[in-house]
């Protein structure tokens, strides 16, 4: 998987710890210390950008609503089609909750 490059004991760490917060809240807290402000709307905004390419959204249309760049677009693209299911997984997973 081309995740392997990323594997560490360090990323596991931050992953293990990820899977423990039991709240929005707690991941808002533990969020806000490890991230910037900028680096956590970045991730949401490539969420957002996924869950919109999936619904069928045009890239003009998800530039209006996200700000996100068309390089961005792109690259989260790439993921949905090319990637390692992450983000189609999380969907899934957020569509069964609504």
């Amino acid at each position: 998987m081309a995740f392997e490059k990323l594997q560490d004991i360090h990323v596991d760490r931050l992953f293990q710890a990820i899977l423990k917060l039991e709240s929005v809240e707690e991941c808002y807290r533990f969020f806000d210390d490890l991230c910037t402000i900028g680096e956590i709307k970045s991730l949401a905004q490539r969420l957002e950008v996924a869950r919109m390419l999936d619904k069928g959204f045009t890239y003009h249309q998800i530039e209006e609503e996200t700000g996100a760049s068309t390089a961005t677009i792109s690259r989260v693209k790439r993921c949905l089609h090319y990637g390692s299911d992450g983000y189609m997984d999380m969907l899934r997973k957020l569509a069964e909750e609504e």
